[in-house]
């Protein structure tokens, strides 16, 4: 058995999956998925929602087991934080 090798540099692949993103996904996924993950296949642009990065590959590679996938969490920086949380106040 043989595992999925990577077809792109880490550069591309993370240009391609932020297009993907921008143009055909973020419409469709940000109101009220705050938080979530969305795992897209850079080649196809077909993409599912979960609250975590092992759901969504496994959802997405059992349509697409050759899937190569961007992670995006909806409306934050980042799928996941370094570092110790910095807690605010709201008033």
């Amino acid at each position: 058995m043989t595992g999925r090798q990577p077809r792109y540099s880490k550069e591309e692949h993370a240009h391609r999956g932020m297009d993907v993103y921008e143009r055909q996904v973020r419409p469709k996924v940000e109101a009220g998925n705050r938080g979530k993950v969305v795992g897209i296949d850079v080649d196809t642009g077909d993409f599912e929602v979960a609250e975590d990065t092992l759901t969504a590959a496994d959802r997405l590679l059992a349509r697409h087991p050759d899937a190569q996938i961007w992670f995006v969490r909806i409306g934050q920086p980042g799928v996941h934080r370094f570092g110790p949380r910095v807690r605010t106040r709201c008033p």
